[in-house]
């Protein structure tokens, strides 16, 4: 099930909490290294920090150009399937309340010679800055290390 880092990263992101764990540990136990989090803004800029400072706290990635760039370019991937392909939130009145999950291993469990990658997924809501007037959405990044 959590053979593909893709797969890995939307079934995380998709997970209740009680399963959360259960599947952070299987996902380890696959090669991967996983974190969770949430974040709620009008910025996309804030969503990335997020993001980041997630990746960072966690170990999954290094403090380099070269991780912090794959994750960048994963993170913006992602948020192109939450915004459907628009960059801008608060600037068109809209806001978003995701939970993501960054993933770090093989690519798949047959293509480890193909080196590390880094997946993000976005899972949450997006709509006008008004309760009750948002929509689900998801989103998915990946990109090699």
């Amino acid at each position: 099930m959590l053979d593909r880092i893709g797969r890995a990263a939307v079934l995380l992101v998709l997970a209740e909490e009680g399963d959360a764990q259960r599947m952070l540990a299987r996902a380890g136990r696959n090669g991967y290294r996983a974190v969770l989090g949430r974040v709620g803004s009008m910025d996309v800029d804030k969503i990335v920090a997020a993001i980041e400072t997630a990746a960072k706290r966690e170990g999954l990635i290094e403090h380099n150009y070269r991780e912090e760039h794959a994750l960048y370019h994963a993170a913006l991937e992602a948020f192109h399937g939450v915004g459907r392909g628009q960059m801008a939130l608060g600037s068109i009145l809209r806001t978003v309340g995701l939970n993501f999950a960054i993933v770090r291993g093989p690519r798949g469990q047959e293509q480890q010679a193909d080196g590390e990658w880094i997946a993000v997924a976005l899972y949450g809501t997006i709509g006008a800055p008004v309760r009750g007037f948002e929509h689900e959405t998801v989103g998915l990044g990946i990109n090699h290390l």
